[in-house]
């Protein structure tokens, strides 16, 4: 074979090693993926992405790598397509993941009532006590850190390739930010959308905040069914199970199932509790369960959600006894009179629930009123889900926003709302239905944190220093962002602060989900940017996981609905799990995490993306390194096909494609094209990179090896070379767009080559070409015909490069008139002396003799 003449711009060694460093900073420079307005004459020239913000608190998993990928992928194919493509970067800095972060980081605990100390240091090495910090410190530290671990967390991102717009990033923790949120809140506030009211709420009692049904987790807990005798006059006792005797003094009933005969005659009579002596009415409602223990339930405040239904619906007395800390109250509840009542409640006071059912039962057991022993059971108990300890329902104040829980006309207009939502994949809108359709109650939104946005309001007070709750104090919008605790409500003074007739600020900050839910319009600039935000909201995509669609996608969707009755997207992009080789979903919590770090410098980061794109949406994937070492090789091979490629030479002037084979090349190029933009235009990555995948090692394995020679020009093979070579470049061209979603440092690596700009910027490729009318089967039967020789060498135990003395073709005549077009091109990549053909039935066959 000829030698061949390599072009200045192809490297004689391309190598993957070193790839990511060098394209990140050369697109940062010539700001390949920034948004550029004066490219988007109006909305349909733009593409928008409501970008997940990531939550700065710790480090990046793999989970990261995969979810972000696949929209990434989407970002680079509607940026070829000639959109426009709005893509920030947000970071998710408030919440309690950020203030647990910062405890243990820097060993301090946030203290409200202490004073700001000017220039706090915290210790270079935190000690086992966490030393407390006034609200002010705690907040600068929470900033600092976050600060810290976004620079880190970018560094990843970059090493990635994610083509997020890095000159627009947006902070759930920003003024502008704040400003928004509070200003969503105050508009919420005037419509009625938003109130406050006292009820009971679910409580964690090891981070003191009220918790939204959004955040509830479920897990199976051991426990024990405790038998124990309430007592009516003149009759035998009445006997019920319960989990939770310690709650005996916060009972306020007993309820029975109305069609139960075995309580009919109790039904609109009491009974007294057992040790306590407080006569309670026994009542009938239809969610007590007859076959569930004994049939009949104590309903205490509060036990379970299903006490709050019954205390709200029967209209029961209120008897609170746990405490915001998870302890026992120092007094008694109402009704608790005796001495002996009052001294078995002392031995609850300030006993944890799991101590004062020790103490209780062994009450019980001394009093005759425990029948039997308890019986062990393995139940579902509710926990926040970032919590360790049981939640508690306790009655606070606390601020809500109406979401469809407690108004059906509402929730069918949600529910809605979310069938105009087109779904990928589709099913997916069957989780939004059922968590809106299960909605009890409205959306609690506040939270008794410090690192977050403030609830903008505050209070008047009487002559006595009470806080008027019913007629809130508020800003002007032109003043947002506020902070209660620090700022002064308009007409008073600082030196009113706490005063009688003075004010007081709201305490508590907003969920993060309430920020979180105007992600459209933190990142479209709704108030510092009003005409960006016109040309990218609603916005086109919502990406996420498939767990967070009850509480940020359903979050999102009531934010919109309510400020600006439309959807605040067109498309919702659902990824799946990340799940370890035991089929475990990756979580920190669970310690079974793989940090991408390492993984991106061994594999490199385009091997990482491949794995990431080869999974579907909304498909739960195994982790699996093996998929990174494919990833790597295909990265590979497009080095070297690229380098093989373009070190063939140019066409000549003028050069059309002429030869069958390659024609036929072209035309199933332009057959994958369609598939694999009919695959992005629907929202699956993974489709239209298999697609892509498979011609390209079919392009790789047999095209290239059938016309080598005709491309180098060798003796006999000239005719058609420049055919050859512009079919090689032509597919090259297009393989590499078609690619560059999926491995954007090869691709663009091998695009410097020899063109001009970005491969990204570069336009999506067209089903056409110079292989139009082409058949598409003749590169099919040549794949075939010529994997037929490789198995009869190496089944021979012979070199690819052994010369073949003879090669049979046989089959029917259609056949072999298809053959005759592509026959040169096999003989000299079989290396075959003669062709004999053989007119027959049945399919097109190859018998090889290779000679002695």
């Amino acid at each position: 074979m000829n030698p061949t003449h390599r072009p200045a711009g192809v490297p004689d060694n391309p190598a993957l090693d070193g790839l990511e460093e060098k394209w990140s900073g050369r697109w940062d420079e010539r700001g390949v993926f920034a948004f550029d307005r004066e490219r988007a004459r109006s909305r349909d020239d733009v593409f928008s992405i409501d970008t997940p913000p990531l939550t700065a608190s710790g480090s990046l998993h793999i989970g990261h790598v995969f979810s972000y990928t696949h929209t990434d992928t989407v970002a680079r194919f509607q940026r070829m397509r000639g959109k426009e493509v709005f893509y920030p970067i947000g970071w998710d800095d408030n919440g309690l993941p950020t203030e647990r972060r910062v405890q243990n980081h820097y060993g301090v605990r946030c203290d409200p009532s202490l004073p700001y100390e000017d220039g706090f240091t915290p210790p270079e090495k935190p000690g086992k006590r966490q030393i407390p910090v006034s609200r002010r410190t705690f907040v600068e530290l929470c900033e600092r850190l976050t600060a810290e671990d976004e620079a880190a967390y970018a560094r990843v991102w970059r090493r990635l390739g994610l083509s997020v717009d890095w000159t627009r990033p947006y902070r759930t923790i920003a003024a502008d930010t704040r400003a928004i949120s509070q200003r969503t809140f105050l508009r919420d506030l005037a419509r009625g959308d938003a109130y406050k009211a006292e009820a009971p709420t679910l409580w964690d009692v090891t981070f003191r905040t009220a918790v939204a049904q959004a955040e509830l987790e479920d897990r199976e807990r051991p426990g024990a069914y405790h038998r124990i005798a309430f007592h009516r006059p003149g009759g035998d006792p009445v006997l019920v199970d319960t989990t939770r005797p310690e709650l005996l003094p916060a009972c306020v009933a007993l309820v029975a199932h109305p069609d139960d005969e075995r309580y009919a005659g109790l039904i609109g009579g009491t009974v007294r509790t057992p040790l306590f002596d407080v006569e309670v009415p026994v009542l009938a409602h239809h969610l007590a369960t007859p076959d569930k223990g004994t049939g009949i339930a104590m309903v205490c405040t509060f036990g379970d959600t299903t006490d709050v239904v019954w205390w709200r619906e029967l209209r029961l007395a209120t008897r609170p006894v746990i405490g915001w800390d998870g302890r026992f109250v120092p007094d008694p509840p109402p009704g608790v009179g005796t001495d002996a009542a009052r001294a078995a409640y002392a031995r609850l006071a300030g006993a944890t629930a799991h101590t004062a059912r020790e103490h209780i039962v062994e009450l019980l057991r001394a009093s005759g009123d425990l029948h039997g022993e308890p019986r062990p059971v393995v139940h579902a108990v509710k926990f926040y889900e970032k919590g360790d300890r049981p939640l508690e329902i306790v009655t606070t104040r606390q601020w809500y926003l109406r979401n469809g829980g407690r108004d059906a006309e509402l929730r069918d207009r949600l529910i809605a709302r979310g069938r105009e939502l087109t779904w990928h994949p589709p099913h997916m809108r069957i989780r939004y239905e059922n968590w809106v359709a299960g909605l009890n109650g409205d959306w609690l939104v506040s939270r008794q944190r410090f690192f977050g946005v403030p609830v903008p309001v505050w209070y008047p007070l009487d002559a006595d220093g009470r806080p008027d709750h019913d007629h809130p104090l508020l800003p002007d919008e032109s003043a947002l962002p506020v902070d209660p605790s620090s700022d002064t409500p308009p007409g008073y003074k600082e030196e009113q602060r706490g005063a009688a007739g003075g004010f007081a600020g709201d305490p508590d900050v907003m969920d993060t989900w309430a920020t979180s839910s105007l992600t459209p319009q933190i990142a479209g600039g709704l108030l510092k940017d009003p005409d960006l935000f016109e040309r990218v909201f609603p916005m086109d995509l919502r990406p996420q996981a498939h767990e967070i669609i009850r509480t940020w996608l359903f979050s999102t969707v009531v934010r919109s609905h309510a400020a600006h009755d439309t959807l605040p997207w067109r498309h919702a992009a659902i990824s799946g799990w990340i799940l370890d080789p035991d089929r475990k979903k990756m979580a920190k919590s669970a310690g079974n995490v793989v940090t991408p770090g390492d993984l991106l410098v061994r594999y490199g980061s385009d091997a990482a993306r491949y794995w990431a794109a080869s999974a579907r949406l909304g498909t739960d994937t195994a982790f699996d390194a093996g998929q990174l070492k494919i990833g790597r090789r295909l990265a590979t091979k497009i080095l070297n096909v690229g380098r093989f490629v373009l070190g063939l030479g140019e066409p000549g002037p003028g050069a059309t494609v002429t030869e069958p084979l390659d024609r036929s090349l072209l035309t199933a190029l332009a057959g994958t094209v369609r598939e694999a933009t009919a695959a992005f235009d629907d929202y699956d990555h993974a489709r239209a990179l298999e697609r892509t995948e498979q011609f390209f090692w079919r392009f790789c394995d047999d095209y290239v090896e059938l016309v080598k020679a005709r491309a180098y020009g060798d003796p006999g093979a000239e005719t058609g070379r420049d055919s050859a070579l512009l079919a090689l470049r032509t597919a090259l061209d297009t393989l590499l767009r078609l690619f560059a979603p999926f491995l954007p440092f090869v691709t663009e690596e091998v695009w410097s080559w020899w063109s001009e700009g970005s491969v990204h910027r570069a336009p999506w490729p067209s089903d056409g070409g110079d292989g139009d009318g082409g058949d598409a089967g003749l590169l099919v039967t040549a794949s075939e015909l010529i994997a037929a020789v490789r198995k009869a060498k190496s089944e021979a135990h012979l070199s690819m490069r052994v010369e073949v003395a003879q090669a049979v073709v046989s089959g029917p005549r259609p056949a072999l008139d298809r053959f005759a077009r592509i026959e040169a091109d096999i003989r000299a990549a079989g290396r075959i002396g003669t062709v004999t053909r053989e007119e027959t039935e049945g399919e097109l066959r190859v018998r090889v003799e290779l000679g002695p």
